[in-house]
C-alpha cells in the first residue's frame, strides 16, 4: 500500500526507536554518556521536516545498560536532552522521550515489544490514536511493538536479521521523512 493511502496528516503521532534509527547503533554496546551520541547522517534534518508533518513527535527505547549497572537514569537523560536539544536547533522537536530501564523479562517490563512506553504516551498526550500513528524502528521488536498497537510501521535498514514483515522498508530516517513530505 503507498503511504499516501495512509491517509497520515497533522493529526497523527510519531514513535521513533532511537539507537539505529536517529543515532549510530553500537552493536553489543551501550551509549553511556552525550559525547558518545552520534546522530545517523540526515537523522536531525529528517526530524525536522517529520515535526511538521506530525503533531507529536516520541521517542520510545529500549535501554537495559540502566538495568546492567552500567548507566544510570542520569546519564540517559544527560544524552536524551543532548538529543533533543540538536534536533531543536536543525528546526525538530521531540514531544518526549520514553525509555525502559529493565532487564528483558523484568516484572512490568516496558521493553518492546511490550506496549508499556507508548501507554505511558498515551496517558500523557490522552489525545494519541494508535490507528494514527506510525512507528519508525530497526528491529523485529520495534515492528512488533508497532504492529501491536496498530500503528504502521517503518523499518530502516538494518544488519539485523528481519522475521516481522513492516509495512514500509526505507534506508534512513531522513528518506522517510522526505517521502512524507512528498506524499501528503
Amino acid at each position: 500500500m503507498p503511504i499516501r493511502d495512509w491517509n497520515i496528516d497533522t493529526t497523527w503521532s510519531l514513535f521513533l526507536d532511537r539507537d539505529g534509527v536517529i543515532n549510530e547503533r553500537i552493536f553489543g554496546g551501550y551509549i553511556t554518556e552525550p559525547k558518545g551520541f552520534k546522530f545517523i547522517d540526515g537523522a536531525e534534518a529528517g526530524i525536522a521536516l517529520l515535526s511538521r508533518a506530525f503533531h507529536r513527535v516520541f521517542v520510545v527505547t529500549n535501554q537495559q545498560g540502566i538495568g546492567k549497572g552500567l548507566m544510570t537514569e542520569r546519564n540517559l537523560l544527560e544524552i536524551h536532552t543532548y538529543m533533543c536539544n540538536q534536533i531543536h536547533l536543525a528546526g525538530g522537536k521531540i514531544d518526549k522521550c520514553y525509555f525502559a530501564p529493565n532487564l528483558r523479562g523484568a516484572e512490568d517490563d516496558l521493553r518492546k515489544p511490550n506496549s508499556g512506553m507508548a501507554e505511558l504516551a498515551k496517558l500523557e498526550f490522552p489525545e494519541i490514536d494508535f490507528g494514527r500513528c506510525v512507528m519508525v524502528g530497526d528491529t523485529d521488536t520495534d515492528i512488533e511493538f508497532g504492529k501491536k498497537l496498530g500503528m504502521k510501521t517503518v523499518r530502516v535498514k538494518t544488519e539485523e536479521p528481519i522475521g516481522i514483515e513492516a509495512d514500509l522498508t526505507v534506508d534512513d530516517l531522513n528518506s522517510f521523512a522526505k517521502l512524507i513530505t512528498h506524499e501528503i
